[in-house]
C-alpha cells in the first residue's frame, strides 16, 4: 500500500463529510466491461468485502480504491484480420479499400473481436486525510493520477484538488544536495540517482547502488546536468525516490517501523492503513519544508 504516490491540496471550500463521499461514490460503483466495451472504471471496497463501504475511515483517515478495467485486441492479431480482408475485398472486386474503409474495417474487426480479448484490472488507492486537507494517490504515473481525479471530480461535488507545489523544485533541491551532501534536516542521500543535462544533448547518467558522495557526481551537476531522481532515507525509518514532478517513488518503511508492528500481523488491513499513513503524515510535511515550504495556490 502506497508504494507511488503523488500528492495533492485540497481545496478550504471543500466541507463533505464521510457519509457524503460515500454516496458520492455509490453511483459509479465499478461495473465489469461488457462484450463490446473497451474500458470501464468505478469505486471498489478498499477493504476487499462485497458489499461493504466505498470509503474506509481509519484513525481519521480516509481511503477509497478505483477500479480501471480495459480490454486490449493485440495489434499483431487485429493487423492481421485487416490485412487478410483488405485482400479479400481486392482479390473478389479488383479494387483495394482507399484508407477510410479500411479504417472502418479496423473497427469492425475490434469490435467483433473484443468479446474474446482478455480482461486486465488495476486499482489505485486514494487516502485522503481531512484535517491536514491532502491527498495521496498511489499511482505510478501522472496520467494514471488524472484518470483518478477526473473521477472524483465526477463523483464528488465541489471536488477540485491541485497539485502540491513546492517553493523550491525538487530538481534544484536535490541538485544541491548532491553537491553540498548535506541534505535537509532529517533527510540522507542513498545511492541512486539520475542526471539530466539541459541542453540540447540531453545527456542523462544514472547510478544505482552507488556511492554518490564523489568528485564524479559533483562534476556532472557543476557541469549542468541536474538531479532528476534521487534516492533519499526520512529520519531512518523509509526510504523513497523523490522525482523532478516531486512523486515519491519505491516507497519502503524499513525495519524500524516493521519492527512497531510485527506483532499485530493479522490485522491486515487497518494495520497497513494506520501504518502507512502514520509515517507519511509526517514524512511529507517534512519533505515539503526540506523544499522551502508549500507554494500558495494562486
Amino acid at each position: 500500500m502506497f508504494k507511488n504516490v503523488i500528492v495533492y491540496r485540497l481545496g478550504a471550500d471543500w466541507t463533505a463529510t464521510l457519509a457524503q463521499v460515500e454516496a458520492g461514490l455509490d453511483s459509479a460503483r465499478f461495473v465489469e466491461c461488457g462484450p463490446s466495451q473497451e474500458r470501464s472504471l468505478g469505486w471498489v471496497e478498499p477493504r476487499g468485502e462485497a458489499h461493504g463501504p466505498l470509503v474506509e475511515a481509519v484513525g481519521g483517515q480516509w481511503i477509497l480504491k478505483l477500479m480501471i478495467e480495459a480490454k486490449a485486441v493485440p495489434a499483431s492479431v487485429l493487423n492481421r484480420k485487416v490485412k487478410d480482408q483488405v485482400d479479400h475485398i481486392e482479390a473478389t472486386t479488383g479494387r483495394k479499400p482507399g484508407k477510410k474503409e479500411q479504417r472502418d474495417i479496423k473497427e469492425d474487426l475490434k469490435l467483433s473481436l473484443l468479446p474474446m480479448a482478455f480482461c486486465k484490472q488495476v486499482t489505485v488507492t486514494v487516502w485522503i486525510d481531512p484535517s491536514a486537507r491532502l491527498m495521496v494517490l498511489d499511482a505510478g504515473s501522472q496520467a494514471r493520477a488524472d484518470e483518478v481525479v477526473t473521477a472524483l471530480v465526477k463523483s464528488l461535488d465541489g471536488f477540485a484538488p491541485t497539485l502540491l507545489n513546492t517553493v523550491t523544485s525538487p530538481t534544484v533541491a536535490m541538485s544541491e544536495w548532491l553537491v553540498s551532501q548535506e541534505p535537509a534536516e532529517g533527510f540522507s542521500v542513498d545511492r541512486e540517482c539520475e542526471l539530466k543535462a539541459t541542453d540540447e544533448s540531453k545527456a542523462v547518467v544514472r547510478y544505482a547502488r552507488h556511492p554518490l558522495d564523489n568528485d564524479e557526481v559533483v562534476a556532472h551537476v557543476q557541469g549542468g546536468k541536474q538531479a532528476s531522481k534521487l534516492a533519499l532515507t526520512w529520519d531512518s525509518r523509509v526510504s523513497f525516490m523523490l522525482t523532478e514532478s516531486l512523486q515519491i517513488k519505491k516507497i519502503a518503511f524499513l525495519d524500524v517501523v516493521m519492527d512497531g508492528v510485527s506483532d499485530r500481523k493479522n490485522e491486515g488491513f487497518d494495520t497497513d492503513v494506520a501504518l502507512a499513513t502514520g509515517e507519511l503524515r509526517r514524512l511529507i510535511p517534512d519533505l515539503v519544508a526540506a523544499l522551502g515550504g508549500e507554494l500558495p495556490i494562486s
